[in-house]
């Protein structure tokens, strides 16, 4: 199992220090899916540039998810 970190970023990212362990990098993608459909729960702030971005353990950003990409 690896770590994968899903920072928030929305001009300056948001580092997720903690981590959680995946067997698949898919997986940790997948993960970071949730993250962004729960933070469209709050519709206070429809920001286009706010993003889940997962890292691998050495720090590589594997896949980035945008939670307003309709948001004009």
């Amino acid at each position: 199992m690896r770590t994968y970190y899903f920072d928030t970023q929305d001009g300056l990212p948001v580092r997720d220090h903690r981590g959680i362990e995946f067997a698949t990098a898919h997986e940790a993608i997948g993960h970071s899916k949730e993250i962004a459909e729960r933070l469209r729960g709050d519709k206070r702030k429809r920001d286009k540039a706010l993003a889940v971005v997962v890292l691998d353990e050495s720090g590589t950003e594997l896949h980035r998810e945008s939670v307003y990409p309709d948001a004009p």
